[in-house]
Parts: structure tokens; C-alpha cells; sequence
């Protein structure tokens, strides 16, 4: 297994029209959603085995939900049943320009329960990179249960991946989402973040607080305007996004994600000097994944990906 991802599994529901409230939407596309599996999903559309490991609820979306991935052909085998709470639920609006706003119902959902003793050490064991986000740390007992998950990949030397995803209405205050998010960076051999998110956790663009002894590197994306890789050495590389007609964004900077980590494992030896082609390739992906409404529904295949690169050359 290349990939497993550890965290959140829901449905978003996506407005029918771009430019209005939550309130004010006619209607809702139900689609599979939550940023780890999302980035399992993508990992498999694109080719590579993959796994996920949370919890959703014993009810008919969380059962939907395993079986969307299992179609995908993600491993599925991590993922426990909640007899105590629901499958999560979250309602997206999309401006204009494809941007969104988020009202969720979690109150609590099944992943928040999601205790230590459900954590699959076997499928630890056999992946190659271990993928989380930040929305697992703000409750236990789900908190402990990614703490143990980080500690023995860690222990097992596996690639860590972490996207300390923003999204202030889960949290208490917006000092407990600072500190929750940076909570992951120790950890982390990549770190890759929003410039919304580096703004919110540093006060501005300077990566330096967030460096620390395990990791790599840095990966800050721009939406539309690419990427941009700092390495431990203080090379940087620095890509242009692909301009696309945006339906909506949701599910592309995890899209993004998993092309820079299967990039990685394909270049083991020499990953760094690869790494504006990884970019390229990561752009086009994210790109593509915000054409259509919903994250896993909208993900590209290999060949839509490549086939893409090759049609365009307007990088931002």
C-alpha cells in the first residue's frame, strides 16, 4: 500500500447555484467528502494503492460513504462503524469564483468518537506514507486515537503528510485552532498548507515558525496561482497554477496532495531534483478537480491528468 489516510469521512452536500448562502441555496448535490478520504480517493482514481482508516456512522450515509470508497478501490479495512453517533454532514456554498463556506452538522459525528483501541496497526504497518489532517485533534477521544495512529508510523519510519485544514466554525476559539493545527507539524515530514493557513498560524508569509526537526519540506499552494516548495536547504521551487473555469473548489488542494505524494514515491531517489515536474503535475491535478461539483466525484484519472498537461500551457 503507497498512501493511508487517517481522519474525517462525510457527505457534503454542495449548493446547485454558485454565489449564494447555504440559506439561500434551491437545492444540494449529495457528494462524498472529508479532506483525508478525499486524498485516498485521489490517490486511488490516479492509479496507486491506497487506504483509509476513521470512523462514520452504523447508518445508511456511512455505509454509502465505505462503498463510494471501496468502489475507488481504497482499502477500506481501517474504517469502524459508530453505534453512538452519525456520519458527519456538511453543507457547501460556493462563491462566484468557486471559493466556499462550510455549515456542519457534528454534533457529535461518528469520526469525533473514533477511540485508540479502533486504530489498525496492520495497516500502518504496510503503507508507505501516512496522510492526516488537523480536524481529528479538536476532540478526544478521536484526538488520542491520531496521536497513537502518528506514533507508530513514526516509529515504523513512514512518510508523514499532514494538511492542517482551516475551518474555524469546528473549533472552540480561534486559539484552540491555532494550537490544535500546529500540534501536527512535529511529526510531519511534509507539511503542506494553504497561504490562508500560513497567514492564520504565523500572522503572515514567513514559513519559518513552522519548521521542525522531522520535516522536509514545506508545500504553501496559492489556489489558482500554484505552488510553492521550500526544502530544508532553502532551495525553492515555484510553479504556476492552470486556469480552469472553477465549479468548485472543494477537494482540490487534497487532489493536489495526493499527486505530490505518489510524485514523491516515484522519484524516491531523487525527489528534490524532480520537483518542478511534481508541481506541474499536482497543479494539473487540483485543476481538474474543481471542474466538477464534490471532491471524490470530480477527482482525474492518470490519463485525464496527463492528457490535460499536454493540451495546456497557460500556467498562471
Amino acid at each position: 500500500m503507497s498512501v493511508l489516510s487517517f481522519g474525517e469521512l462525510l457527505i457534503d452536500f454542495v449548493a446547485l447555484e454558485m454565489g449564494v448562502t447555504v440559506g439561500d441555496a434551491s437545492g444540494f448535490v449529495k457528494a462524498p467528502g472529508g479532506a483525508p478520504a478525499n486524498v485516498a480517493a485521489a490517490v486511488a482514481r490516479l492509479g496507486y494503492p491506497s487506504a483509509f482508516m476513521g470512523q462514520v456512522g452504523d447508518d445508511p450515509f456511512g455505509h454509502h460513504l465505505v462503498g463510494v470508497l471501496a468502489a475507488e478501490n481504497v482499502n477500506t479495512a481501517g474504517v469502524t462503524f459508530s453505534q453512538e453517533a452519525r456520519t458527519a454532514l456538511a453543507f457547501v456554498s460556493n462563491t462566484a469564483d468557486g471559493d466556499r463556506s462550510f455549515m456542519f452538522y457534528r454534533h457529535p459525528s461518528a469520526d469525533m468518537l473514533m477511540r485508540p483501541e479502533d486504530v489498525n496497526a496492520a495497516l500502518i504497518d504496510s503503507c508507505k506514507v501516512f496522510h492526516h489532517g488537523s480536524i481529528t485533534f479538536i476532540r478526544e477521544p478521536a484526538a488520542s486515537a491520531l496521536r497513537l495512529a502518528l506514533e507508530q508510523a513514526s516509529e515504523k519510519g513512514k512518510f508523514i503528510s499532514y494538511d492542517p485544514n482551516l475551518r474555524l466554525p469546528l473549533w472552540d476559539s480561534e486559539a484552540e485552532a491555532r494550537a490544535g493545527m500546529i500540534s501536527g507539524l512535529d511529526s510531519a515530514n511534509l507539511l503542506k498548507i494553504s497561504d490562508e493557513e500560513l497567514h492564520f498560524l504565523t500572522g503572515g508569509d514567513d514559513i519559518g515558525p513552522l519548521w521542525r526537526d522531522a520535516m522536509q519540506m514545506i508545500c504553501v499552494t496559492y489556489g489558482a496561482h500554484g505552488a510553492v516548495v521550500h526544502l530544508r536547504d532553502g532551495r525553492r521551487f515555484e510553479h504556476g497554477g492552470y486556469k480552469v473555469a472553477a465549479t468548485d473548489t472543494t477537494g482540490a488542494g487534497d487532489a493536489f496532495v495526493a499527486a505530490m505524494l505518489i510524485g514523491i514515491l516515484d522519484n524516491r531517489a531523487d525527489w528534490r531534483a524532480r520537483l518542478p515536474a511534481i508541481l506541474d503535475f499536482a497543479n494539473a491535478v487540483g485543476a481538474l478537480t474543481c471542474l466538477g461539483k464534490g471532491a471524490i466525484p470530480s477527482l482525474p484519472t492518470m490519463a485525464e491528468a496527463r492528457a490535460f498537461q499536454a493540451e495546456r500551457t497557460d500556467r498562471d
